[in-house]
């Protein structure tokens, strides 16, 4: 897909205004309905374990969930979400947590194959740049990793198509885009020459899926 073609792109500032003004209630409003897709993602990026990246990692609420036998690391655009994720390590014990830190998801500030599995949950529709974001995951996953994605993507069944459509201006304005198309996830998976193992729905509704890209072993 031509990127000249593409929806006009989120605006960044705009996206991490809009987390600021979610991270005092992000845990109440969102914790019990992306809590299925969350357990599934964690899930998944356990089946390979070891040191992980979670992008996007906001309050933390995904922290606690993960067995005490893998090395968490966890980044965020948005520093108040980041506040209480380190809160939540400090007040839980949360000794697998290596370090939280605020970071551009483009931008990441690690070495090459520093991670044997890379996590988005709930993000990859939330950045301005989802190909340069899923660029630098690959760059820092090591070769036989996974990068484990859950999330919405838009559906061609009507009528929840035209309620995407509808809702994207104003879900724009919230920090995400219901209208994102999985396709460009799938032509991006072509080009970087990572294959997607898994996509499955997940609850509420059916509403998320889990996706797996797959690192070439050396």
């Amino acid at each position: 897909m031509n990127r000249d073609n593409r929806e006009k792109p989120l605006d960044q500032n705009l996206v991490e205004q809009a987390y600021a003004r979610w991270a005092p209630v992000y845990d109440v409003v969102f914790g019990a309905v992306f809590a299925p897709g969350r357990a599934a993602g964690i899930k998944a990026a356990e089946r390979i374990g070891g040191r992980i990246l979670e992008v996007g990692v906001g309050t933390g609420i995904s922290l606690p969930l993960y067995t005490r036998n893998n090395r968490l690391v966890g980044v965020d655009i948005c520093e108040p979400m980041l506040r209480k994720a380190k809160e939540r390590v400090a007040t839980q014990g949360l000794s697998h947590v290596e370090m939280l830190a605020v970071m551009d998801g483009t931008r990441l500030a690690f070495v090459d194959a520093s991670f044997d599995v890379v996590v988005a949950q709930f993000v990859i529709t939330a950045v301005p740049d989802p190909e340069a974001t899923l660029d630098e995951f690959a760059r820092v996953l090591r070769p036989g990793g996974e990068i484990v994605l859950v999330n919405h993507f838009a559906t061609d069944a009507e009528p929840l198509r035209t309620l995407e459509r509808g809702f994207a201006p104003l879900a724009r304005r919230l920090g995400w885009r219901p209208d994102f198309p999985f396709r460009r996830l799938s032509d991006w998976a072509a080009r970087a020459g990572l294959p997607l193992l898994e996509r499955r729905q997940t609850p509420p509704l059916a509403l998320f899926s889990l996706l797996r890209f797959a690192k070439a072993a050396v």
